[in-house]
């Protein structure tokens, strides 16, 4: 990562998502297991004392924010909160009667979403809000104030027809904004094939520079060979020290 310019980064794996619910997705694996986390937050401990003198690691959690599951979240927070350098709050999961779905775990996955939703442009909506309450939602002192890939959404959007999401998107830059809250300037929509933008696209992140609005590159790599992915693309925006998850 040196090698790349980076002098620092952090680790930001998928923290335990609430006890008591039910993780969609076929291998039920989207956060780490509860047990694990101890071991998580003492391994980069470790790596961070290792490599203080040559390269910063911060310690971090992508905390997914689920409607209906605040104070399990809130709890979380409480708990290990303290232990944390940085984190990402996150939307993957959102909620069309009494049905929670990932929307980002498959095509199959997001079009039974919109789907049950109704329509592509309800389910694109009903994702915008959730993200809306994401920011609005108490999750305690050590809730996290930077916004992961806030144009998730978009992730197929190649193959389906989405609406024009551009005032919902800037009506998410204004809460972030209000809150004086941060952006992921996520780079793995960049090689995603149904994709090919950063979340959130370039015409967001022009705004959100001309609103001072933090931006944080994430590569979202879940793999070292995707350290750096969409970096290219990103560069020309402020960035703060990027984020590896």
């Amino acid at each position: 990562m040196r090698r790349q310019g980076f002098q620092g980064a952090t680790f930001c794996e998928h923290a335990p998502l609430p006890h008591s619910f039910v993780d969609p997705t076929p291998e039920q694996d989207s956060g780490m297991s509860l047990a694990q986390l101890p071991h998580y937050l003492e391994d980069l401990q470790q790596l961070k004392k290792e490599y203080e003198h040559h390269f910063t690691i911060n310690i971090g959690l992508e905390v997914d924010f689920i409607e209906g599951y605040e104070e399990e979240t809130k709890e979380l927070l409480d708990e290990y909160g303290h232990k944390l350098d940085d984190a990402i709050l996150s939307v993957h999961f959102v909620k069309t009667k009494d049905y929670y779905h990932c929307i980002d775990f498959s095509e199959q996955a997001f079009q039974l979403f919109y789907e049950q939703a109704g329509s592509v442009e309800r389910g694109v909506r009903r994702y915008y809000e959730t993200v809306t309450n994401s920011i609005h939602a108490n999750l305690g002192r050590y809730k996290p104030t930077r916004i992961g890939h806030p144009s998730l959404v978009r992730k197929f959007q190649r193959n389906f027809a989405l609406p024009n999401d551009e005032a919902w998107l800037l009506q998410v830059l204004h809460q972030i904004k209000a809150y004086n809250y941060a952006i992921d300037a996520n780079g793995a929509g960049t090689i995603k094939p149904k994709c090919l933008e950063p979340y959130p696209p370039t015409f967001i992140l022009n705004e959100a520079t001309k609103q001072r609005i933090p931006l944080v590159y994430g590569s979202d790599a879940h793999h070292p060979t995707g350290i750096a992915q969409g970096y290219e693309t990103l560069r020309t925006f402020s960035l703060g020290s990027p984020t590896l998850y």
